[in-house]
């Protein structure tokens, strides 16, 4: 299965956690799957964080991943909201750690300005703009699984910009970091 760089993305929760897998090949995103965990049936926090880090080992073993990238909480007014949505985040990053996968956590603006070029986009917006950047049919009604997705996308997008080699703010710059190029 592992023909490329697969990426794992999650977007978490406590009543509904969505993931997004992609496989990077000759520079092409594949979409390999996507979805989401239903947690809602469940009515203890301890055993939704269970499920979460058995589900999210699933996902591993099934699709060995060779990278996770998860959307860090956002700031809210609900403290005990952002505790239980760090407590999720916590679980399906500890199973990657089990299984000694690299994560990588973006924030939801960087991950939306990453697929749309703008920070502010809707979770709509974005979900429309992986449809177009990926050939693979994605499901549109289900919005966790595509800002999973997205995370998995972002990261790619991340990472592809950090192997292009040094960047420079002007000659100045170059220069100073290539002083063997002048003649």
């Amino acid at each position: 299965m592992n023909t490329g760089r697969i990426i794992l993305g999650i977007d978490p929760g406590t009543n509904i956690m969505g993931y997004g897998i992609i496989n990077i090949k000759n520079n092409k995103i594949e979409l390999i799957t996507m979805g989401v965990i239903n947690l809602s049936k469940y009515t203890n926090h301890p055993l939704k964080l269970k499920k979460i880090f058995e589900r999210t080992l699933n996902l591993i073993t099934e699709y060995k991943p060779d990278e996770l990238a998860i959307e860090a909480p956002f700031y809210g007014k609900n403290i005990q909201s952002m505790l239980k949505l760090g407590r999720a985040q916590g679980v399906a990053m500890a199973a990657a750690l089990y299984r000694e996968i690299p994560i990588f956590e973006y924030s939801p603006k960087k991950i939306k300005q990453s697929i749309t070029g703008r920070g502010s986009s809707s979770k709509e917006q974005v979900a429309t703009m992986l449809v177009s950047l990926l050939s693979e049919k994605v499901q549109l009604s289900q919005l966790d699984a595509t800002d999973a997705l997205a995370a998995a996308v972002c990261h790619y997008f991340q990472k592809d910009n950090q192997n292009q080699g040094d960047k420079y703010s002007g000659w100045k710059s170059f220069i100073s970091k290539n002083p063997d190029k002048i003649r």
